[in-house]
């Protein structure tokens, strides 16, 4: 049964150890300030009640930045990243966001053909913005 929740706080570990085993973008600290900050909702998947994927979007009058986005390995390249997208894209047209952005690392191909399925178009770089040195592809999708 796969179901999407909003949830809070209380889940920090849990939002921890699926980035540690994942993407490793953030420290407990820096998920603890991302709950913390205004506008910002961390959304979970669940496959039988189990975290499986999450993402946090912070929303700024008409625009939308998703600020994070993983699957747990193990349920890649079956579906339920597009399912929890389609779902985020549904609910900031809701909200009526005219633009959603994120970026990504230059390494990161796999994300990159992802979002590009989704017709997030590069609009920019920031040079050495990772810690191992790559660049941050900056993407916007227009709603």
């Amino acid at each position: 049964m796969i179901s999407i929740k909003e949830i809070d706080q209380k889940k920090i570990e849990l939002c921890y150890e699926l980035d540690s085993s994942t993407i490793c973008l953030w420290s407990k600290k820096q998920w603890q300030s991302e709950f913390n900050r205004r506008g910002v909702k961390v959304v979970s998947l669940l496959f039988d009640r189990k975290i499986i994927g999450i993402y946090v979007v912070q929303t700024i009058l008409d625009e939308a930045q998703i600020n994070y986005f993983s699957i747990k390995k193990n349920f890649r390249r079956k579906g339920y990243g597009s399912y929890l997208m389609r779902y985020l894209i549904k609910e900031c047209k809701k909200l009526n966001i005219k633009r959603l952005i994120l970026e990504v690392s230059e390494t990161n191909s796999i994300a990159e053909t992802f979002y590009f399925k989704f017709n997030f178009l590069t609009v920019g770089t920031r040079k050495n913005y990772y810690r191992d040195g790559s660049d941050a592809v900056l993407k916007e999708k227009k709603l």
